[in-house]
């Protein structure tokens, strides 16, 4: 007997040197080396040159550590937009940029100092800032190589820093636009403090924590009133900051609330044979027996409570209400405090204030007001002539000069404030303490850099007024020596507005993704207070005014300022502090040189004058279309971008706004090295490869907090090997495709033309997911098309004609077509999320054709399909499937070749052929029938020595059936 040929040698088997194993540690580095050689970015700035622009300008990270998976994201998100619009054809330059002032890199260079047991404040000025320079240039070159290896693609060789000299001249510039027009004040209101880094912070760089704190009732007596019955008695305030006693001078009460005037009555069970007064006179407290005390009605029982509790155990302390009065006839009433022994500013009388912020949800309804330290306290006190003393210094502590507690401990030592501490020991021999106790929970402002505490503090500030009228003022449109040249501001643009009304406007003409970040800005800028500018630290661009020591105004003389923005463009930062630049009609004896700094939210605010609009980058141009950051940067990045534009040229730096969520822990927990939670993209990447991180990053829901951990990355793996596997199919099946073979589309059969229309719907999916800045439905969308038009349907439909067809076939040939149009849509729609393993892919196909990101967004061939019908037609194949499954496990049949298949008619639509039912089902035969259901067996047939399909005209297992006894001689005479 004669053993049956073996066919294998002609079926066209897929074969590419696309590796299914991708190696992305190995690969992606000598990837990105060829683009660097091959100068990709500046190939693309050619390519575009005189498109239409999109212009995504970079918020500048702070150059102070390694990349970390926050980073990570936000710079994925960002080369996504610029890929893709680069994609659709537009020119979308991209210049990285770093934050390179301000606390975060001083307070690493003061560390540094730290170690050594050196004292920063002993170091020449100068050479303190030059070492801050070089630190931040040192972690801009770090952080620099590190977000490359993400792939992104961007002008990383001109990056812009807002130390380089003329960015500084820039932002001294942008300064200066607002002294000249009036915008700027020197003015003292408590502002957020840090004692520890001896600084005003922005409140983007305020962060707040639970603690607990000690919680005191303090009793000032009152000496004069119109109720004469309340003098004798105790207005009582409740605070949780006992340091702020010592600055007291008012109290406030509500107009509308209801006080009572109570008796604190004592009782004790006595051991032995003293008396209860025998007792109570060697109790810390016993000054509080028979006393009057005003409290506001509704929270009488909690101050009750709260005395109590402070007697202790063996005695009973109780209110016993005598009088009631309406807040409003407090007016007029005065206080001493209980230090008033003291004399000085101690004995002077504190009258009691009426504020409509006083509230009984908590303490005894009245307020006590210490103007240095509370906003509501600043305010009301300023409106009864009542100023701050200026009594707290910059390290916390009091002034030595003050009659109590000078020079005393650190007011946010918790040892200073605790009940035992001086300040409530004080108080208690005083005769002025009720109730102290340490355990009172509540959120309170911290640092973000260092974690301490933070103050409310009165210092002399310079501030941005958020509610004066802003003037009409003129700037040279021109360049201005060199730096950014200003946009000439008009009445049109505002007519008369405030700095708030233009930046809510401009809010409203933004557009925000998503839209909830509208409303949240919007409620920032509506409540914010006025924009505090200055800092007391050293590096920094200062705040380059001259003061006149006379009548305490600042110099605002064009010729003075554009002098000062020449130098510092030469020189840098230092150029102010080293040089004189007052014209001959001023006498420099006259006027203070101010020293402090500009808090780095003005730093970059300014950038989008230094970069977008300065010519150093001409590719570049202002507006930019969108900025791209975190949430958390409504408060900072965005808003001061938003405040400094909206003073200078009337309207927002930006067309549209995107930020993105946090990244949390696999559980969802926020990562925090001490928790041993935080993940680090560089071991990411040497683990998976950028490829990886940039799918994970791009598959989230970036518009909310989201994960990364262990399983989700092995999730994201296993989807990329999806993806891979599509691509590495199509090149197998296309090799030695041409375009020789190619049918036009009128000539496909319908499969070809539904998968195309299928691709068509894809297009239409996928741009309107780049309009949307909507990645997540964008790589959903192309993992799914892969996954289920691809590798689950066509993929497995055609395998049979593409392997087993003559090469001339025309359903091989508008299959190969199919593919090869497949293939070019899917490696442009894949390379703004996969640039490496696109590029790997388009380079594997086309070794000689350039990069992949030089190509333009494909163009998909118009098909029309009958959705409907073929959605009946894919729901019928499921079934026909389902009902193989069981005959398959049982090995009954080895595949679907074997089976015969019968289908309701009724399911069929009328036009289907049985030839197309049986390549939808890849089975030998199909039949139709009256009843339900789908009838499956084994085909009695003979299976085809090549094709392995069971059909009736194959006479023998092994021998042809007709398509392949036509393929054979084919296939041998083309080799």
């Amino acid at each position: 007997m004669t053993e049956p040929r073996d066919y294998r040698d002609t079926v066209f088997l897929p074969k590419t040197a696309f590796p299914m194993k991708a190696g992305l540690p190995q690969k992606e580095p000598e990837i990105l080396a060829r683009w660097q050689a091959a100068d990709l970015h500046g190939q693309l700035r050619a390519a575009r040159d005189g498109a239409e622009k999109f212009i995504l300008h970079d918020g500048p990270p702070y150059a102070n550590g390694d990349m970390h998976i926050g980073h990570a994201l936000n710079h994925v998100l960002k080369d996504m937009v610029i890929r893709t619009q680069t994609l659709l054809g537009k020119d979308a330059p991209y210049v990285p940029g770093w934050d390179c002032h301000g606390l975060p890199i001083e307070w690493k260079v003061e560390e540094q100092y730290r170690k050594k047991k050196l004292n920063k404040d002993e170091v020449p000025a100068d050479e303190f800032r030059a070492e801050c320079r070089a630190y931040a240039a040192q972690w801009v070159d770090v952080q620099r190589e590190q977000l490359k290896r993400l792939g992104g693609m961007g002008d990383w060789d001109h990056p812009y820093l807002t130390m380089d000299y003329a960015a500084e001249a820039t932002i001294v510039r942008e300064l200066l636009k607002f002294a000249e027009s009036g915008l700027l004040y020197r003015g003292a209101k408590p502002v957020m403090w840090s004692p520890v880094e001896k600084t005003a912070l922005a409140e983007a760089e305020v962060e707040y924590e639970d603690i607990t704190s000690t919680q005191i009732d303090v009793a000032f007596e009152i000496v004069e009133s119109p109720v004469a019955e309340l003098v004798g008695a105790y207005a009582v305030i409740w605070t949780t900051t006992p340091w702020t006693i010592p600055v007291n001078q008012a109290l406030a009460y509500g107009p509308e609330v209801e006080y009572v005037v109570a008796q604190v009555v004592v009782g004790a069970s006595v051991d032995g044979n003293a008396s209860v007064d025998e007792a109570l006179e060697s109790h810390p407290l016993r000054h509080l027996a028979g006393k009057h005390i005003l409290v506001a009605q509704p929270l009488l029982a909690a101050v009750e409570k709260r005395i109590d509790q402070s007697f202790g155990d063996s005695w009973r302390a109780a209110l016993t209400p005598k009088q009631t009065i309406l807040g409003s006839d407090l007016a007029g009433t005065k206080v001493r405090h209980p230090m008033h022994h003291l004399g000085g500013f101690f004995a002077d009388l504190r009258p009691m204030l009426p504020g409509g912020f006083v509230t009984t949800d908590s303490g005894t309804g009245l307020v006590h007001m210490a103007p240095d330290h509370g906003e509501d306290d600043f305010e009301l006190c300023r409106e009864y002539g009542i100023g701050p003393k200026f009594v707290v210094e910059a390290d916390g502590r009091y002034r030595a000069d003050w009659p109590w507690l000078g020079g005393a401990a650190s007011v946010i030592n918790p040892k200073f404030n605790a009940p035992e501490g001086p300040i409530c020991t004080a108080l208690q021999e005083a005769g002025g303490l009720l109730a102290a106790s340490a355990d009172y929970r509540h959120s309170y402002p911290h640092s973000w850099r260092s974690k301490a505490k933070l103050i409310f503090r009165c210092t002399p500030q310079w501030f941005v007024p958020m509610d004066q009228a802003m003037q009409p003022f003129d700037f040279p449109v021109a360049p201005l020596g060199g730096i950014g040249g200003a946009v000439a501001l008009g009445t049109e643009a505002h007519p008369q507005a405030t700095l708030r009304e233009t930046a809510v406007k401009a809010i409203a003409d933004t557009r925000w993704v998503p839209e909830k970040g509208r409303n949240r800005i919007g409620s920032m800028v509506e409540g914010r207070p006025d924009w505090v500018l200055s800092r007391q630290r050293a590096w920094g661009v200062p705040i380059t005014l001259y003061v006149h020591r006379g009548t305490g105004e600042y110099l605002a003389d064009p010729i003075v300022n554009q002098r000062i923005v020449d130098a510092v463009r030469e020189g840098g930062v230092d150029a102010w502090y080293a040089g004189d630049f007052l014209t001959d009609e001023y006498a420099a004896d006259d006027y203070e040189k101010i020293t402090d700094i500009l808090d780095v939210w003005f730093d970059s605010g300014c950038t989008h004058a230094f970069v977008l609009e300065s010519g150093r980058w001409p590719a570049l141009q202002w507006p930019a279309d969108l900025y791209l950051e975190g949430s958390d940067q409504h408060r900072g990045w965005f808003q001061s971008s938003l405040l400094e534009s909206c003073a200078t040229r009337g309207r927002a730096p930006y067309n549209a706004v995107l930020t993105h969520g946090f990244t949390m822990d696999g559980k969802g927990e926020k990562m925090s090295k001490s928790k041993g939670n935080t993940i680090s993209p560089l071991d990411l990447m040497r683990d998976y490869g950028a490829d990886i991180i940039r799918l994970w990053a791009l598959s989230v829901d970036y518009t909310e907090d989201h994960r990364i951990g262990d399983e989700i990355l092995k999730g994201v793996a296993d989807g990329y090997r999806k993806l891979r596997n599509t691509v590495r199919y199509l090149l197998g099946a296309l090799e030695g495709y041409s375009e020789a073979e190619a049918l036009p589309v009128a000539e496909m059969p319908e499969l070809e033309r539904y998968m195309l229309a299928r691709l068509g719907v894809l297009d239409a999916t996928l741009r309107g997911a780049v309009d949307a800045f909507d990645f997540n439905t964008y790589v959903r969308s192309v993992g799914e098309f892969c996954n289920e038009e691809l590798s689950a349907f066509y993929f497995d439909i055609r395998k049979d004609s593409l392997y087993c067809d003559a090469p001339a076939d025309l359903r091989r040939r508008a299959c190969r077509t199919v593919m090869d149009t497949l293939f070019h849509a899917l490696v442009r729609y894949l390379a703004p999320v996969l640039v490496f393993t696109a590029e790997e892919a388009w380079g594997t196909r086309y070794p000689d054709a350039g990069s992949v990101h030089l190509l333009e967004w494909p163009e998909v061939p118009v098909a029309e399909a009958d959705e409907a019908r073929w959605a009946q037609l894919r729901a019928l194949r499921e079934q026909v499937l389902e009902a193989i499954e069981p005959l398959r496990r049982e090995k009954v049949v080895r595949s679907s070749l074997e089976a015969e298949v019968g289908v309701p008619a009724a399911a069929v639509p009328a036009d289907v052929s049985d030839a197309l039912l049986a390549e939808l089902f890849i089975t030998g035969a199909v039949t139709r029938h009256d009843g339900d259901g789908v009838l499956v067996a084994k085909a009695d047939d003979a299976k085809c020595g090549r094709c392995w399909r069971l059909l009736p005209e194959v006479p023998e297992d092994g021998a042809l059936c007709d398509r392949c006894a036509e393929a054979v001689p084919q296939v041998e005479a083309a080799r």
